[in-house]
């Protein structure tokens, strides 16, 4: 029971800040490039994870160096930079109710491309009823909305449902979660730095004098980069994957509140529309995870 407990404090804490990132990212890209940030987050929450575990994962073969390779393309440079270049066109909460269709693509991605798992009708269900909600939200609003930003953020679910499949194959490895998150932040920054160096003309280190700035990059790359994958990976253990999974789905509604009362942003009739529908259709996907793992464990 006490184990269980831990685990659900662990998910909620990493759902809350997850959900808070959009937010961060969105006041900073007032003074930093989408880019900047990215690198400058990852940066950050590599040093921290070294200071924590000093010791790098040694070299074993060239397979299992390209699982981590294209994580880190996948997971930490084109995930999050498509997601930070989305906000720049489009509200932070459409960016987090967008996002939260990628478990989704992923169980797709599973099913078609590596030909594991099975689709049942109730997450087809679930799915069509999570787009429409999603169409509520990008493509029936006014001035709220941007095409391009919400494309942006649809697209990136695609690269995080690979990048899930590759932390898969990953965890076979038996590596523990902090190496593995070194080795991924490492190929990551190596893949963005090209276009980071490329992108900046020059770096004004005044930013950084700025509290506002230095404490959402600091947010950024402690607790949502290096924190955050502890907690998560620790409330997977304890929980296990379907039950801790159904604590993302609330990150649309906590990113949505916090930034309705942090950033100012209007909740509209069609948002609220849109919100209700995509968590139904994520409850009902959830729901037969839930179902098809109690008959196959039923304690």
């Amino acid at each position: 029971m006490e184990k269980n407990l831990q685990g659900h404090l662990a998910a909620i804490v990493t759902v809350i800040i997850w959900a808070s990132t959009f937010i961060s990212t969105k006041v900073l890209l007032g003074a930093f490039l989408p880019i900047e940030i990215l690198f400058v987050r990852f940066l950050l929450g590599l040093v921290v994870l070294l200071v924590v575990s000093p010791k790098l994962l040694p070299f074993s073969n060239w397979k299992e160096e390209s699982y981590f390779a294209l994580a880190g393309l996948f997971g930490v440079f084109l995930y999050y930079y498509l997601e930070n270049v989305a906000l720049t066109y489009t509200l932070a909460m459409n960016v987090g109710i967008i996002g939260s269709i990628s478990p989704f693509v992923t169980a797709l991605l599973s099913r078609f491309v590596l030909k594991e798992g099975k689709i049942y009708p109730l997450f087809v269900l679930g799915f069509v009823c999570s787009i429409i909600g999603i169409c509520f939200i990008s493509l029936t609003g006014t001035l709220n909305v941007n095409p391009i930003g919400d494309g942006l953020a649809f697209f990136a679910t695609f690269f995080w449902a690979g990048y899930s499949l590759f932390v898969k194959k990953i965890g076979q490895f038996g590596y523990s979660t902090i190496a593995v998150t070194q080795r991924i932040f490492i190929y990551g920054l190596i893949f963005m730095a090209p276009v980071f160096f490329y992108s900046i003309g020059g770096f004004d280190m005044a930013r950084f004098l700025d509290l506002k700035n230095f404490a959402n990059l600091l947010f950024l790359g402690i607790g949502a980069s290096a924190l955050c994958f502890v907690t998560w990976n620790f409330s997977v253990r304890q929980l296990g994957a379907v039950r801790a999974a159904i604590y993302i789905y609330s990150i649309p509604m906590l990113t949505t509140l916090a930034s309705v009362i942090l950033l100012g942003e209007q909740l509209t009739v069609k948002t609220c529309i849109g919100i209700v529908l995509t968590l139904f259709g994520l409850f009902l996907s959830e729901w037969q995870n839930i179902v098809v793992q109690r008959r196959i464990n039923p304690h």
